[in-house]
Order: structure tokens, then C-alpha cells, then sequence
């Protein structure tokens, strides 16, 4: 249950970074900025530093589990960007 914590939380914060409007006047014009998969891998490294002060997810402190849990975030809001638009799950239509 604490993954599928994480994975919803990534995918919050990095929609928010990436899209929201609050961010629109100070996030740079860069690629990075605009791009989930990038901005989803250093949300996933910094869920990992919250970690320590939420007992929402937890995880073990070594070196392994930011690269990880980066990379799971950057898949997991790729993809959910990719299925999930702002009217709704996108299907695409032949």
C-alpha cells in the first residue's frame, strides 16, 4: 500500500511542477521542465527525502532506493500523464 502512496504522490507533485500554474512565471523554458518522465524521476528522489518525516510511505535508507524509487516515479507518471488528460483519460481514436 505504501508503493501505490508513492506512486499517486509522484504523480501529484509532478503534474503540479509540470503543468501547474503557480510554477508558470519562475520554471524556466527548458525541455526538462516540461517533460514528466524527467521531472518525475527527481519528484520520486525527493518523495524519498520526505520519507523520512511521513509515516505515509516509508523507506529503507541505503543508496539503491533513490535510483529506484526515481525510476519508478518517472515510469509511473509518464505513463498515468499519457492515459490521463485534463478531459479526462485520453483514447485515441482511428
Amino acid at each position: 500500500m505504501e508503493l501505490l502512496w508513492f506512486v499517486l504522490t509522484a504523480y501529484g507533485l509532478t503534474q503540479i511542477l509540470v503543468h501547474g500554474s503557480i510554477f508558470e512565471k519562475i520554471r524556466p523554458n527548458y525541455h526538462f521542465f516540461h517533460c514528466s518522465m524527467c521531472v518525475g524521476f527527481w519528484a520520486g528522489i525527493l518523495l524519498y527525502g520526505f520519507s523520512f518525516y511521513t509515516e505515509l510511505f516509508t523507506f529503507e535508507l541505503n543508496w539503491v532506493n533513490p535510483l529506484l524509487l526515481g525510476s519508478l516515479s518517472s515510469g509511473t507518471s509518464y505513463v498515468l500523464s499519457m492515459l490521463i488528460g485534463d478531459e479526462g483519460i485520453n483514447v485515441k481514436r482511428n
